[in-house]
């Protein structure tokens, strides 16, 4: 495991703390005019986290960057006064699919972007704000995000990660279980040498995350219109199923290539 000397590091890839505390002196436009707190994430990733990363290793300044910049997406209202990202260049895609703009990821929010258009899930009709309460009354104790592994350092970074939740509150009809929703992911991004992200490559299962949001059943007792679980690939499949397999090629190129 390779460290750098922290003295020297950009804000971006510093702890998220310190990166919201540059950010309240410095004009920045919030959401709702708040600085955000991260409270009740910091406690539960105390609790809960698998990984405790040495401060200054790959690990932690890609994920110390990650944070930062899903902080910045959902509580800068200006794209342009994002540190995470080099703005005029950043595309963001999920799952081999559409590539989204700052701009426009600033717009629909992370959660849109990540999940699109499913039978459970429609992104054309959320908006960043109802997304938002909408996971958030699912998982009221927070749902919080690290990094597993990291397999090639910049300037593409690969890395292995987990976002956790507990079920406690209904989705969109259905019954909470009460019980831990986890999802494992990998991402691809691009970085400059002063560590801003240019591009993200999203690969994880949302229909296993849907899955298990909806198999409480309905609240109201009316039939689950669940598809068969052994109906025809869809298309959506098929471009996971194609994005799996190029992750997986990259992913053993970055491993045989590997530079710390």
């Amino acid at each position: 495991m390779s460290t750098i000397n922290t003295n020297n590091l950009p804000l971006w890839v510093q702890d998220r703390d310190t990166v919201i505390k540059y950010s309240a002196q410095a004009n920045v436009e919030w959401r709702n005019g708040k600085v955000p707190d991260y409270t009740r994430s910091k406690e539960n990733l105390a609790r809960e986290s698998i990984c405790s990363h040495a401060e200054g290793s790959l690990e932690a300044l890609v994920q110390n960057l990650v944070r930062t910049f899903e902080m910045e997406v959902s509580f800068k209202t200006n794209p342009q006064q994002w540190l995470s990202v080099v703005n005029e260049q950043f595309r963001i895609s999920t799952n081999g699919g559409r590539e989204y703009t700052a701009t426009e990821v600033g717009q629909k929010g992370t959660y849109n972007v990540f999940m699109g258009d499913s039978e459970f899930y429609k992104s054309s009709e959320e908006t960043l704000e109802s997304s938002h309460e909408l996971f958030h009354s699912c998982f009221p104790q927070g749902f919080p995000w690290e990094v597993l592994e990291v397999y090639s350092g910049p300037p593409i970074v690969t890395f292995k990660w987990r976002h956790w939740g507990h079920f406690q509150g209904e989705y969109k009809g259905f019954a909470p279980t009460g019980e831990m929703v986890e999802i494992i992911g990998t991402t691809v991004a691009h970085v400059t040498d002063n560590l801003k992200i240019t591009k993200m490559e999203h690969y994880f299962d949302n229909g296993l995350f849907l899955d298990k949001l909806t198999a409480g059943g309905k609240v109201n007792g009316a039939a689950d219109t669940k598809s068969c679980p052994f109906a025809p690939v869809t298309q959506t499949g098929k471009k996971l199923g194609i994005g799996l397999l190029n992750i997986f090629k990259r992913l053993k190129q970055e491993v045989d290539n590997r530079q710390y």
